[in-house]
């Protein structure tokens, strides 16, 4: 397995996260989004996995204005701004390959292993 869990320092559900592959015994690379955000790539991938763009905004986000803008603007510009303002996702962003997840989903991860 190549886990890779992006997600910020304070987030209890990112903390949880690690905690779950720790305790397997599963490395993981843990990517801190506000000091190195995803690629266009990497954030691409997770939303073809994921079901899409809405799956992986965060609606309890404190920047209600963002993400209302994120929700209205054209599709072509709505990856590039999500780019620029990566707090808007749902956190922990867990990939293992072309499978990913977003939020704390350990019945998900299970079936990695």
């Amino acid at each position: 397995m190549n886990i890779q869990i992006f997600g910020i320092k304070k987030c209890f559900d990112t903390k949880k996260a690690q905690r779950y592959f720790k305790e397997r015994g599963i490395r993981f690379q843990f990517i801190d989004l506000k000091e190195k955000g995803m690629s266009k790539g990497e954030l691409t991938s997770v939303m073809q996995a994921v079901g899409g763009l809405d799956e992986m905004l965060n609606p309890k986000t404190k920047d209600q204005d963002g993400l209302a803008l994120i929700k209205y603007i054209s599709d072509t510009t709505k990856i590039d701004n999500l780019l620029e303002n990566q707090h808007l996702l749902r956190t922990p962003v867990v990939r293992n390959g072309k499978k990913a997840t977003v939020g704390y989903q350990p019945d998900v991860w299970k079936t990695w292993e």
